[in-house]
């Protein structure tokens, strides 16, 4: 286990891609092609009861297995070797058919999509909770008012609202890819040596299986890796939106900035020298994970031309490398989640910080406001103007307008906030629609 397991990873998830549940999947996977053959009258039913009574991982020997992995390069020969020596010891007939008819890219394939189901399910719940998070807090500041930023400098009035609406829409986005992924991504591999079929595989062989795992029956797969890619960056676009959150956050928790924080804890956020320090730990974690997952989605994607039948080296790439994936997001997943929940705002900070341009952040409402009189240009180059003079006599533009004897109707409401968010509450309220409960 990592040292640092706790803070990169999801130890739920740590658990579902340990040896012995990598091993219990490919074990799945033979019982149900027993009990599928069997139920097609290729072998009998006494014999794929004994083969699925002896494919529980905790009669495998683990560490005998491993070693024997590096002989036939990869995990399932060795164990089909165990699992039929198992088999042999309760009826020396019923061992002549295990693992009839498939190959081991089957046994490897079916079990990593099997976890990846169960991945799945996971992630769709976690998901879920931190939808809600991201409504519940997207609802309280609705109309909080903050300054928008643009390439780090303040730009015009938002509402945290609507930062924290647009946070959810990529979210979303990522769910609708996940549940859209499904019919692709959770099928079965059964289609033998070279992905031809054979007799003891048949095609209803090949459905009784899928049906047995809950998966969806496929031609073969074995060197067209499209939905592994696929699943891939999916889990790739969805840890880089919430490495995005986690940026965000951290940029508003800065001292000179201040308005959001990660939610404080005992012992959370602290300096191993400077006791003054609230670091943004928990987006660190986040974007340190969002840092390392697109170099894991581009291994994926450079094993995808995979020579002829059977590749020899790329589709091995894969297997660790797709492990590794699906923790780190899994990690970010839960990460964001305890950030969101945890997340305090200070609306007095924002509204502050507001006024740190003397008046420079409304500008535009002023250009746009004598345009119909001067014209666009004119206007443009008589506020420009004015903001370089406001700047070296630190000054409020609204002040240098004034003296300026600028003509604009109603100035005072070009420089309230609140007048100056555009469609900010229309947009969240239209993200927010189909997600109330």
């Amino acid at each position: 286990m990592s040292l640092y397991s706790e803070l990169f990873y999801s130890t739920e998830i740590n658990e579902l891609f340990s040896d012995r549940n990598t091993i219990a999947q490919m074990l799945r996977f033979e019982a149900a092609l027993a009990e599928a053959q069997a139920a097609n009258g290729i072998i009998s039913v006494s014999s794929a009861a004994i083969i699925a009574e002896c494919c529980h991982a905790n009669r495998i020997d683990i560490d005998k297995l491993k070693t024997e992995v590096k002989l036939g390069g990869n995990a399932a020969i060795p164990l089909v070797k165990q699992l039929t020596r198992i088999v042999k010891n309760n009826d020396v007939e019923a061992s002549k058919y295990v693992h009839l008819g498939a190959t081991s890219q089957d046994v490897v394939d079916t079990a990593t999509v099997l976890q990846i189901q169960t991945y799945v399910d996971w992630l769709e719940e976690k998901l879920g909770v931190l939808t809600q998070s991201l409504v519940k807090i997207t609802q309280k500041h609705r109309t909080t008012l903050m300054i928008g930023r643009t390439l780090l400098q303040q730009a015009r009035p938002i509402t945290f609202g609507l930062k924290t609406a647009a946070w959810l829409e990529g979210i979303e986005r990522s769910k609708q890819r996940l549940q859209e992924s499904k019919k692709r991504v959770l099928v079965l591999q059964l289609v033998g040596a070279v992905g031809s079929g054979n007799s003891s595989i048949s095609k209803e062989v090949n459905q009784t299986v899928a049906n047995l795992l809950g998966l969806q029956s496929a031609s073969s797969w074995q060197t067209q890796r499209d939905t592994i890619a696929e699943w891939a960056s999916i889990l790739g676009i969805l840890t880089g939106s919430l490495g995005k959150i986690a940026k965000d956050v951290s940029l508003l928790m800065q001292t000179e900035i201040g308005e959001v924080f990660e939610g404080a804890g005992e012992g959370k956020g602290g300096s191993s020298t400077m006791p003054h320090k609230r670091n943004p730990v928990t987006c660190a974690a986040m974007l340190a994970n969002a840092t390392r997952v697109p170099h894991l989605v581009a291994s994926i994607l450079s094993a995808m031309p995979q020579e002829h039948e059977r590749s020899a080296g790329l589709w091995h790439s894969e297997w660790e490398v797709l492990t590794q994936l699906m923790a780190l997001t899994a990690g970010t997943v839960e990460r964001a989640i305890e950030l969101i929940e945890g997340l305090e705002v200070d609306e007095k900070r924002m509204l502050a910080n507001l006024e740190l341009t003397r008046g420079l952040i409304y500008a535009e409402n002023v250009s746009l406001a004598l345009a119909p009189k001067i014209g666009k240009i004119n206007a443009h180059e008589l506020v420009e103007k004015a903001c370089k003079s406001a700047i070296p006599q630190q000054k409020h533009l609204k002040e240098v307008l004034i003296d300026m004897n600028v003509d604009v109707p109603d100035l005072e409401a070009l420089f309230k906030p609140e007048n100056s968010i555009g469609l900010s509450l229309e947009m969240i309220d239209e993200i927010l629609k189909p997600l109330r409960s």
